[in-house]
């Protein structure tokens, strides 16, 4: 190979991994709890002409885990707008994994317990200005029963489908190994309260079977379009790669694939998600453009971002679009 042979291949493959560490168009973390940035499970929702982001962040006072709050304008540039402080003896090991919806003028936060192994459940809390949240009075408001799970519940999502609110949650086998998915409904009218959920099948919905998958399932999130209830979930256990994959259901129970390999892997060797794609949230915008926000990191989890891709339905497939 001559001298100039050389340098054309050098500059091609400085180029080359120069593009691989481009930081994406939506790149939010915060340094506030460790001084080095670190933010966790997205969750996006519109309420009162801002687009509001829920995180979970590390609790550098009390341990384990809390919620940031960060608002942005064009769901790109997010500013920090406060963060959820424990206040109920159910929080004090820590809480996190936020899901959101908005009804009427209302916002209603879905989050877990963290530290307490196979006693986590999910709580429920209300807001009018996306800041300031009051506890719903039963909390824990569910928890999973059945030979199939050890009793967990954790990564909470609620959407509304076919008259009903469906909640879908992370649970464990009982050899605490196993990561999968469960779901339970309430009516529309629904306070929320854990006397208003009922479990809907007395087993899992989805679990691991692929095996980029490897023993985990979890942090579903979904929307519906059309007949289908589409699912987003994260398959692998954090840094294994996660990556993200996608179902869909007709009637929220029973479920099934759209591909046997992930939507969004893992970035490639350099990029600022080598270390995985995961914990996915799907939003959808007022116009119906559809963004999969995600967390990653290239150092196996000192550091956590949060971004997102645009994502496209064409003829029954899911595509990949953008930043």
């Amino acid at each position: 190979m001559n001298n100039h042979c050389r340098l054309l291949l050098l500059t091609i493959l400085i180029a080359c991994q120069g593009s691989a560490q481009e930081k994406p168009a939506m790149y939010f973390a915060e340094s506030s709890r460790l001084g080095r940035p670190f933010a966790k499970d997205p969750k996006v929702v519109y309420f009162r002409n801002t687009y509001w982001m829920y995180y979970s962040i590390p609790n550098k006072d009390i341990g384990g885990w809390g919620i940031g709050i960060a608002t942005s304008q064009n769901l790109l540039d997010w500013k920090k707008a406060g963060e959820i402080p424990p206040e109920q003896s159910y929080e004090q090991k820590g809480f996190c994994a936020p899901g959101a919806i908005v009804r009427n003028d209302t916002l209603h936060l879905f989050y877990q317990t963290y530290g307490n192994g196979k006693n986590d459940a999910i709580c429920h809390a209300w807001s009018v200005d996306g800041l300031h949240f009051t506890r719903n009075s039963s909390n824990p408001v569910f928890h999973p029963t059945g030979n199939w799970t050890i009793g967990r519940a954790i990564d909470a999502e609620v959407v509304r489908f076919r008259d009903r609110y469906f909640l879908y949650f992370a649970s464990r086998d009982t050899s605490f190994k196993i990561q999968l998915q469960g779901v339970a409904v309430t009516p529309l009218n629904s306070s929320f309260s854990k006397a208003e959920w009922t479990q809907a099948v007395d087993s899992s919905i989805l679990k691991p079977t692929l095996p980029w998958e490897r023993q985990c399932i979890e942090a579903a999130t979904c929307f519906v379009r059309g007949k289908y209830l589409y699912m987003f979930y994260a398959g692998g256990y954090n840094n294994e790669p996660q990556q993200i994959g996608v179902a869909r259901s007709r009637d929220g129970l029973q479920w099934e694939r759209m591909s046997n390999t992930p939507i969004l892997p893992n970035g490639p060797k350099g990029s600022w998600n080598e270390s995985e794609s995961g914990h996915p949230d799907i939003f959808e915008d007022r116009d119906g453009k559809l963004y999969l926000f995600f967390q990653g990191n290239n150092d196996k989890g000192k550091t956590w971002f949060l971004s997102r891709k645009q994502v496209e339905l064409r003829k029954g497939k899911f595509h990949i679009t953008g930043n």
